[in-house]
């Protein structure tokens, strides 16, 4: 059965939540992970959410990636292996009492996905009207799925790949806070 989901207006301990998460994980990964950012909503001030904080995690090499599984794994994360069709996105989750508290979205660098989440992210920031219009487009989203959690992350990503569209357009200058990714 499909997990449902919920959405929970912002929560200002998020970012100390982020802050803890950030130093357990500089410390299992060291210098392996060149960067650790709060993305998603939790990392939006103001912004309505699931309740789940989304950590992304930057590393340069596949086999770097490779030897950080089992110390994620010591701290609780479950690996999911490769997220989506792209081979240098990996996927952890943690839950605690069954319900999911953390995700990790790890990036085996260059990689253009991690710049388009930091990007989402800071025009998220940058813009609270831009805040206000997505977090609309979750809560209608949510309820023409009803609240099925598949089909929200699904369906709300047409808001989210029309504001990636306008940032590689240069409509908006956020996706240059991450540098070009080389290919």
């Amino acid at each position: 059965m499909e997990r449902t989901l919920h959405l929970v207006l912002y929560d200002r301990a998020w970012p100390d939540r982020f802050a803890a998460e950030a130093t357990q994980l500089r410390a299992a990964l060291g210098a392996a992970a060149v960067a650790i950012e709060h993305v998603g909503s939790t990392a939006v001030p103001g912004l309505a959410g699931k309740p789940v904080l989304d950590v992304a995690v930057a590393v340069t090499s596949a086999a770097t990636a490779d030897q950080g599984i089992p110390r994620l794994e010591a701290l609780g994360y479950e690996y999911r292996g490769p997220y989506g069709e792209d081979p240098r996105r990996r996927y952890y989750v943690r839950d605690t009492h069954g319900v999911r508290t953390v995700q990790i979205h790890l990036y085996v660098l260059p990689a253009a996905a991690w710049c388009e989440k930091l990007a989402f992210r800071d025009a998220l920031r940058a813009d609270p009207a831009l805040a206000a219009a997505y977090a609309a487009e979750k809560y209608r989203v949510a309820e023409a799925v009803g609240w099925n959690k598949r089909a929200y992350s699904r369906t709300k990503g047409r808001f989210v790949e029309r504001v990636l569209a306008e940032l590689r357009a240069g409509r908006r200058r956020e996706l240059g806070a991450c540098g070009p990714t080389p290919a």
